[in-house]
């Protein structure tokens, strides 16, 4: 919260593209969203591990209070982030925690209604900014201003199709030379389809889909052998790749409004590349541990 605020103050925080994002520290710019989002997860997995109890009892006071405190301070982040702004890492973060609440036995009725509040909060924050308004219906009609607010999509669309089967070749793209905004990051994946096709963006997603559900099985391990901060912690870093890889390649492929948010471990960005190789080094420590428990037990 201490970073979050403090890349808010003149002079600290560094604007780039409009986006207050950035605290400089010498010749390293230090993007604190992606640290934000590691810490988020650590504090959510741990909450569950010492709450997880009050969440899933059946007395509703208690059951609401536990469900309502996390939620609270997610806020603050939340709002933190939005005055930079940075709409995208907000909603990674808040699918995120929600996840990690969820696979943690919370009650399905408040949990519903806690989504409903939260996609409710979302469409008001993007129907009452005039930014994020005209990305949404650029999103719906990117063809309506292909040299305007629809640039972007259009471009990743041009790549993506001329991509086809098995691509131009890789380094053939012509779009991230040109024409295409953000190629090395935002945007890395509809260069990807141009240069290796249908066959290399099914690759890329089989890749992913792999890491998540690794994740996933480290989590369930730690679960069955009583480590609940180890399993909550799995799940969210197995979630937090997942939905972020599928925004990131959502929005080049234009089912989803642009958002400012990388591809997990392949775009250019070193806080994000940086960040992302530990919350897989923590991955391998939990793993590591669950290994030396079942050899202890053994």
């Amino acid at each position: 919260m201490g970073l979050l605020g403090l890349v808010l103050v003149p002079g600290v925080g560094r604007e780039v593209n409009g986006s207050m994002r950035w605290i400089a520290a010498g010749p390293v710019n230090i993007q604190v969203s992606e640290i934000a989002k590691l810490f988020v997860l650590i504090y959510v997995a741990d909450y569950l591990k010492r709450h997880g109890a009050d969440l899933r009892t059946g007395d509703l006071r208690t059951s609401v209070l536990a469900l309502l405190r996390p939620m609270a301070v997610l806020a603050v982040l939340a709002v933190l982030l939005l005055l930079e702004p940075d709409f995208g890492s907000v909603v990674v973060l808040m699918a995120t925690a929600l996840g990690m609440v969820f696979l943690a036995g919370v009650n399905l009725w408040q949990f519903g209604t806690l989504q409903v509040g939260t996609a409710a909060a979302m469409a008001v924050l993007i129907l009452s900014s005039p930014y994020r308004r005209e990305r949404l219906f650029s999103f719906v009609n990117p063809w309506e201003d292909p040299f305007g607010g629809g640039f972007q999509l259009v471009q990743s669309l041009i790549a993506i199709g001329r991509g086809e089967l098995f691509g131009v070749g890789l380094g053939g793209s012509v779009q991230k030379l040109f024409y295409l905004p953000e190629a090395h990051t935002d945007f890395l994946f509809a260069v990807l389809a141009e240069e290796l096709g249908l066959a290399g963006i099914l690759t890329v997603l089989a890749l992913f889909m792999i890491l998540v559900w690794r994740a996933f099985v480290i989590a369930r391990r730690a679960e069955r052998l009583d480590m609940p901060f180890s399993a909550y912690l799995a799940y969210g870093i197995g979630l937090w790749f997942g939905i972020q890889a599928l925004f990131n390649m959502g929005v080049n492929m234009g089912v989803l409004p642009t958002k400012g948010l990388t591809l997990p471990l392949m775009s250019y960005g070193g806080s994000s590349v940086v960040v992302m190789c530990m919350a897989l080094a923590l991955l391998l420590r939990i793993d590591i541990e669950i290994r030396a428990m079942r050899i202890r037990k053994e």
